[in-house]
């Protein structure tokens, strides 16, 4: 019976104490009021309709909080997701439409699925597959593609595609049907909630304290919201022509079966729920790694998959588009005193609530504070510091960032994820086939060498002594024999060639023919090939082949004994 019970109830919970009650109520409370303007419009974004974002903010947040990994992450609808879903049901169902709510149910629903299957299956190893530079390359793609997609609702001409060519030449061939009293809310709102978003210390700082000040610029776009619903009812926006967001529907999500007509559209998702689930693990998981190692926390990437991946399942049985760990939720969540998980169960009480309750009085809200909204949060995610660090630093993942971020706005979110990835294994692939080969020579009179051409050094002149600093594989086994030979041709006089094996983890068989080849070669020029350092599971693979029983030379356990037996 107990080991049911702690299968069924989370260790937080069963090890939850009293004392972490009220910051986790306070925090709970605190993140729900401040994200339903930004859940809102991450439904819209979506293609949806506003409510669906709430929706998404209540079966997909439990079960998360009852199996995800993190304790202080707060699941959600977030951007990435919003735009991904946008853009993959773009060719099937017209946005809004109750078919077109459904597929969004299904694609949630197989994003779910690959989640939970990766989890039970341990592929949390993916996760270190997707290099900085692609994923900060494709998030930036994204949030320029966001930023132009909603000037639709700033502007109340029809933007519509899938990427920054097509969102600009719709936006070029109606901008006759711009709406002036639109665009001036708009750019009005936009204008506040940048200003208080990069520019707080000034507004807020000069007459308040830091603490206060940190609340009133979280609060800010609340507050926004209000004055945006009481102005919008008492100069009645909507008879001007001003869009608003109209009726939600009052009551909770209800059981719903995604929408499959033909099983064949269905087929035709799945790679955008693939690309969705990896994109959904690798930002979720970089957020609960990041608070769990500031916190002291155990990180498990496999929970974390299956947390995600029932989420996702159970919030496409219940009327919610695809969902992630947000960045800024997160954020909120960890610094408003969140100790568990107990808070997020909070934040949902408090989303229940605004569908209850205060669904009528969100009528009024024009889209164009919406898509304010999301325009104002989703500059921060256009990451120029990495692409200048990268530059610097690694021009090869400078490369796959811009890749990325160039493939995103031209061809879209997947085709531009793709393009990253092609360009970051390309790199990988050209790094490791060519690797370092160093000549190297006895430092002093230590068993310590180093290459020649950074340290001074002894050389023997009937020893060549190359440490190999890579793997051989198929890829570089020709650019290493190669590498050899030359080093040859510079002392021809060495006789006993020593190749250092202590950064070699692998050896294929493609390389093992090529130092039999180099072997052979060796002995006709009466030289001997030997080994130093090879490491024990090296070893196990290459123990009995011919490479060493054909061997004209020896494997020594050190590079030491070997220029003590040689020189």
């Amino acid at each position: 019976m107990s080991s049911i019970v702690a299968r069924l109830i989370p260790a937080w919970l069963r090890q939850y104490q009293l004392s972490a009650l009220p910051t986790d109520l306070v925090a709970g409370i605190v993140v729900g009021v401040l994200v339903i303007p930004q859940s809102l419009g991450y439904a819209v974004l979506a293609g949806l309709p506003p409510v669906y974002g709430l929706y998404a903010a209540i079966v997909p947040v439990l079960v998360y909080a009852w199996l995800g990994s993190s304790n202080v992450q707060a699941v959600g609808p977030v951007a990435i997701t919003a735009i991904m879903t946008a853009s993959g049901l773009l060719p099937y169902a017209e946005q809004g439409t109750e078919q077109y709510a459904l597929m969004a149910s299904l694609l949630a629903l197989m994003v779910g699925a690959l989640l939970w299957i990766a989890g039970r299956l341990k592929l949390g190893w993916i996760m270190q597959f997707i290099s900085r530079g692609v994923s900060a390359g494709f998030v930036s793609g994204a949030a320029v593609l966001i930023f132009v997609s909603q000037l639709k609702y700033l502007t109340d001409i029809p933007v519509t595609g899938n990427s920054l060519i097509g969102y600009l030449s719709t936006m070029q061939r109606y901008a006759s049907q711009l709406h002036s009293l639109t665009l001036a809310i708009g750019i009005t709102a936009f204008a506040l909630l940048v200003a208080n978003r990069y520019a707080s210390e000034w507004i807020w700082q000069t007459w308040l304290s830091s603490s206060y000040a940190k609340w009133a610029e979280r609060l800010f776009p609340l507050i926004l919201l209000g004055i945006a619903i009481v102005l919008s009812m008492a100069l009645h926006w909507s008879t001007h022509g001003v869009a608003t967001i109209g009726r939600i529907p009052q009551g909770l999500p209800s059981f719903t079966l995604p929408h499959i007509s033909d099983l064949q559209e269905a087929l035709k998702l799945l790679p955008t729920a693939g690309l969705m689930a990896l994109i959904i693990f690798v930002s979720s998981s970089s957020v609960a790694s990041t608070y769990a190692r500031l916190r002291g926390e155990s990180f498990d990437a496999n929970r974390e998959l299956t947390g995600l991946g029932l989420a996702n399942l159970s919030g496409g049985l219940f009327q919610s588009f695809a969902v992630a760990g947000g960045f800024s939720r997160t954020a909120i969540n960890a610094d408003s005193g969140a100790k568990t998980p107990l808070a997020s169960l909070v934040t949902v009480l408090v989303m229940i609530a605004a569908l209850i309750a205060f669904s009528n009085a969100l009528a009024p809200l024009p889209y164009a504070l919406l898509g304010a909204t999301i325009m104002a949060s989703i500059i921060g995610l256009i990451d120029i510091a990495t692409l200048k660090s990268a530059w610097q630093r690694d021009r090869l993942d400078g490369a796959s960032f811009l890749a990325a971020f160039v493939g995103v706005l031209i061809f879209g979110l997947n085709t531009g994820l793709v393009i990253g990835l092609m360009v970051s294994f390309a790199s990988l692939i050209w790094q490791s086939s060519k690797p370092h080969v160093a000549i190297v020579g006895q430092l002093g009179g230590t068993g310590h060498f180093r290459n020649i051409n950074r340290h001074d050094v002894v050389t023997f002149n009937n020893l060549l002594m190359l440490r190999i600093d890579e793997s051989l594989f198929f890829g570089n086994s020709e650019s290493v024999h190669r590498r050899i030979l030359n080093a040859m041709q510079q002392y021809p006089a060495a006789n006993e060639i020593i190749l250092i094996m202590a950064a070699v983890n692998h050896i294929d068989l493609t390389a093992q023919e090529m130092l039999s080849t180099l072997n052979k070669e060796l002995a006709l020029q009466n030289k001997r090939l030997h080994f130093s350092f090879i490491k024990g599971p090296v070893m196990d693979i290459i123990g009995h082949t011919p490479l060493i029983s054909e061997l004209s030379g020896q494997v020594y356990l050190s590079t030491l004994d070997a220029v003590d037996a040689l020189k």
